[in-house]
């Protein structure tokens, strides 16, 4: 096992090397050992490793004394609110989102809906680690059933949410775990309905289960020849949504984040929580309608405590994780779809006209060779000394690797968690702007990594 089992979205690597069943039993046991369920709530994506893996997961949560409901197959927001919805003290969805087929994962929830964090997560780790699992006596075995809770989940979106107008939309769960509710939750709302690649298929042989604008081209095509007013994707576990506008073009995830930002700052006067790769068109937009932006690190769980911590009304990553805390704080793809309609309907606007106002800005990536014992240290001394660099600045953070905003654009400074390297991200109001930005920031980095490697 590695050092470091758990990541900012739960357990993820390759099936049967990384992650295997024996491992994924343990999870369950260490779960119900830390958390003392009674009841778990237990799905998984359409992934071909998901049954085998959910079978070991569930009898390590039985074998700890817990009663298990599995929904079967289902998007990971789903199983989250269900969590709360249904007062389970835990909910473990068996999913790798947005990666390739041959990876899983498991990704642990509460009883509020929020994922776990560090500190829960590495409270799990060190009892598989120490294997100082809970095992009950043989008559206080757990029970497993399996169960179809998803209606209630349907219910809730539409309660939510009534659409007035009868929009035509393209579906495309990309044969992950929306393949059956996405397209059954905008029939419900009234909206005429296209679906593609709405069979499960755990090799995701349509596209790649992460929706951006490359694997997004097809569904750009036939949203144009349908002349549909709007195209939505998700990820493999419904967290994510991606939109093609009506004139099927792929819609920037900075920017339609920062509209629907600050339509919900304008009509709920609060705060928007997003992480510190998102573009200051967040701020702006959302500053102008009166609401105030928080940053938190890279990952929906960082953002989802927040938004509790803060009270905020809205929050998301830029990669199409948007969470709705009124409703649970789990990031939403389906939901978030069908709030985005909403707004526009509430707007009379077009998808494309909705973003127009939002500016778009230059943003730019580097990365500096570094040994992994130093990458660390050289973004600590980054923190030390990029205020003499920049000395007119407008904010300084260290949530998440150093952040420094500046007048005309901010730069990021993070070690990688994976490579030997110092990744630098620039967005400046052009591109002149996020050059300059950028050539200053390397040369630092290049200059500390020279001392510190000596």
């Amino acid at each position: 096992m590695k050092s470091k089992l758990f990541g900012s979205s739960g357990v993820r690597g390759l099936v049967n090397i990384d992650l295997t069943p024996v491992l994924a039993a343990k999870i369950g046991l260490a779960v119900v050992t830390f958390s003392k369920a009674k009841k778990v709530l237990v799905a998984r994506d359409t992934r071909v490793s998901g049954l085998m893996l959910e079978n070991a997961l569930v009898s390590g949560l039985l074998a700890g004394g817990a009663y298990v409901n599995c929904l079967g197959v289902v998007p990971t927001p789903a199983l989250a609110y269900l969590t709360k919805k249904l007062n389970a003290d835990a909910g473990v969805m068996i999913t790798a989102s947005h990666n390739p087929p041959q990876y899983n994962g498991v990704k642990i929830f509460g009883r509020d809906s929020i994922a776990y964090g560090d500190k829960s997560q590495d409270k799990v780790e060190k009892i598989i680690e120490n294997e100082s699992f809970g095992l009950v006596d043989w008559q206080n075995v757990g029970e497993a059933l399996y169960v179809d809770e998803s209606r209630l989940y349907v219910e809730m979106i539409r309660k939510t949410t009534k659409l007035c107008k009868k929009w035509h939309v393209i579906v495309d769960p990309g044969c992950g775990a929306t393949y059956n509710l996405a397209p059954a939750i905008f029939e419900t709302l009234g909206c005429k309905v296209t679906a593609i690649n709405s069979q499960p298929d755990g090799f995701f042989p349509a596209r790649s289960p992460e929706p951006n604008a490359e694997s997004l081209k097809p569904l750009a095509n036939i949203v144009q020849k349908f002349n549909a007013d709007v195209g939505i994707a998700y990820d493999g576990d419904g967290d994510r949504a991606a939109f093609i506008d009506e004139e099927g073009n792929f819609v920037d995830f900075d920017r339609v984040l920062a509209t629907y930002a600050a339509q919900v700052a304008k009509r709920d006067k609060g705060v928007i929580v997003t992480n510190v790769e998102a573009s200051m068109c967040v701020e702006k937009m959302v500053q102008t309608h009166g609401g105030k932006v928080v940053r938190t690190k890279v990952g929906d769980v960082y953002v989802a405590e927040a938004i509790k911590k803060h009270k905020a009304v809205f929050g998301g990553e830029p990669c199409g994780a948007w969470i709705h805390p009124q409703f649970h704080y789990c990031p939403d793809g389906i939901l978030s779809s069908v709030m985005l309609l909403k707004a526009l309907e509430d707007e009379d606007k077009s998808l494309s006209k909705f973003i127009a106002e939002t500016p778009q800005y230059e943003i730019i990536r580097e990365n500096v060779t570094c040994k992994n014992e130093v990458k660390h240290k050289v973004v600590e001394k980054v923190g030390e000394r990029i205020k003499s660099i920049f000395p007119v600045y407008k904010d300084f953070s260290t949530i998440d690797g150093v952040r420094l905003a500046l007048r005309n654009g901010w730069i990021l400074v993070r070690a990688s968690g994976t490579e030997p390297l110092v990744r630098l991200t620039v967005e400046g109001e052009s591109l002149k702007a996020a050059k300059g930005i950028m050539e200053k920031g390397i040369a630092l980095v290049k200059k500390l990594v020279g001392e510190m490697e000596k």
